[in-house]
């Protein structure tokens, strides 16, 4: 399907003419801002009912002009102090800044777009656009999803769903916020990233999706610029998810696959002999800090260590806390499986590691260790087991899975630290490589 730009370009000059005689002075001047006549295929809604409409293609492809036009289809009346469809939309970026500047402010932008009698008002001190009809549109930072928890909205547009770091909680917390009007909508532009929170999104059947390369809208783009990425990203990984807008598996070089670890599932946790908790603590405790990753592993001894079977039981692992608090969560995480130790990570945080969790647990079995050797390496020996069939997963593990499935042999291609897979590798040394490898070294066995 063309648009209507595109069939006026393709017919003769006596029909141009014709086209653009037969507009009157009021249309000719409306006609910048109805989007439906220059748009592409992809920046235009689906029909049916839907309640997601994800957006997914290359770098410069329209994703933004489509979200800022579709949020202006549903506030804008006929006229300019007539209601629109929706009154109230969340706007949520990964932060405030970028929400503001791109999907506010930006060349795209929802101000940008607007004509001069429909265009909103800014209010920087409420973080909200007016339009002259009284709809509001509120911008949100991803970083801060309890933000989302109270006010309530009929519909909300979502830029670069893939990048957020708390990409679950923030969109799970939109979720419950989308309960206004009628039927609630979400438009969601993004370049495909993969991470569970998009891969579910698209999984659902309540979700639609228009997809569109960089090429699509090479008018709208420098020329240098489409040569320099043909030339440098074609035909490459890279090149696939962020100028054809392609989601993309499993990084290149991975050391896990989703399908390995979908292999892995099981229903029931087995019957174990051993079971501990695993922590890789933040450097600071902060609003901006890296995650904590807690992990609880069991393992089930049946023969030599060689042949013992391991189950990852929970991950525990929570966002930007005072040692006090992830100490307090370690300590729950124990007490929950009856776990026989913990197994702490100290090359930051040293002996204020043990002090906070002594804090919260004067006895508490612990086992300090420290890094030598980088992240990847620490963890392919980890990834072996799985590929032996030797570790399995119970339900409910997306986040520590995406860290995982990020983690390649040339470092980890994911947003933020791998807190999370950095506590599994620490879990599984502890239970399963360390004593394989003391049973092998006779010397080391005999001691």
């Amino acid at each position: 399907m063309r648009s209507g730009a595109a069939w006026l370009a393709c017919e003769p000059e006596d029909v141009q003419q014709e086209f653009l005689n037969d507009l009157s002075d009021h249309e000719l001047l409306a006609l910048p801002h109805i989007f439906e006549f220059w748009a592409l295929e992809h920046q235009l809604p689906p029909e049916g009912d839907w309640r997601s409409w994800v957006i997914m293609g290359g770098r410069g492809a329209g994703k933004t002009r489509a979200g800022a036009e579709w949020v202006r289809s549903l506030v804008e009346g006929p006229m300019p102090l007539d209601p629109g469809r929706c009154a109230r939309v969340a706007i949520v970026g990964e932060t405030l800044d970028q929400a503001r500047e791109v999907m506010v402010f930006g060349d795209s932008g929802i101000l940008a777009c607007s004509p001069p009698d429909r265009r909103p008002t800014w209010h920087g001190g409420r973080r909200m656009l007016i339009w002259p009809n009284g709809a509001t549109a509120q911008i949100f930072s991803a970083h801060e999803p309890e933000a989302l928890r109270g006010p309530q909205f009929d519909a909300a547009w979502v830029d670069e769903l893939a990048k957020w770091k708390r990409g679950q909680e923030a969109w799970d917390m939109l979720q419950f916020a989308l309960r206004l009007g009628e039927k609630p909508q979400v438009c969601v532009t993004t370049t495909p990233r993969n991470v569970g929170v998009l891969k579910d999104l698209l999984e659902r059947d309540s979700t639609v999706q228009t997809h569109a390369p960089t090429e699509a809208n090479a008018a709208n783009l420098a020329p240098s610029f489409m040569e320099e990425m043909r030339a440098r990203y074609a035909d490459t990984r890279l090149g696939r998810q962020e100028l054809e807008g392609v989601l993309m598996e499993d990084a290149e070089g991975a050391l896990w696959s989703r399908d390995m670890i979908e292999g892995a599932r099981i229903a029931e946790m087995p019957d174990l002999d051993r079971i501990v908790v695993a922590v890789d603590p933040p450097v600071t405790g902060h609003a901006k800090s890296d995650e904590c990753g807690i992990v609880v592993v069991g393992v089930r001894q049946c023969g030599g260590p060689q042949h013992w079977q391991a189950c990852v039981l929970e991950d525990a692992s929570i966002s930007a806390a005072r040692p006090d608090v992830w100490a307090r969560a370690v300590i729950a995480a124990r007490d929950r499986w009856a776990a026989d130790s913990v197994v702490a990570e100290v090359n930051q945080g040293g002996d204020m590691v043990e002090a906070v969790l002594r804090q919260v647990d004067a006895i508490v079995p612990l086992r300090k260790v420290r890094a030598s050797i980088n992240k990847q390496a620490r963890a392919e020996p980890v990834a072996a087991l799985y590929a032996q069939g030797r570790v399995s997963h119970l339900r409910g593990f997306g986040l520590l899975e995406d860290q995982m499935c990020a983690m390649t042999t040339a470092g980890f291609e994911g947003t933020g630290s791998p807190d999370r897979l950095d506590a599994l590798v620490w879990a599984l040394s502890d239970l399963v490589i360390e004593p394989a490898g003391k049973w092998r070294n006779p010397t080391v066995r005999a001691l």
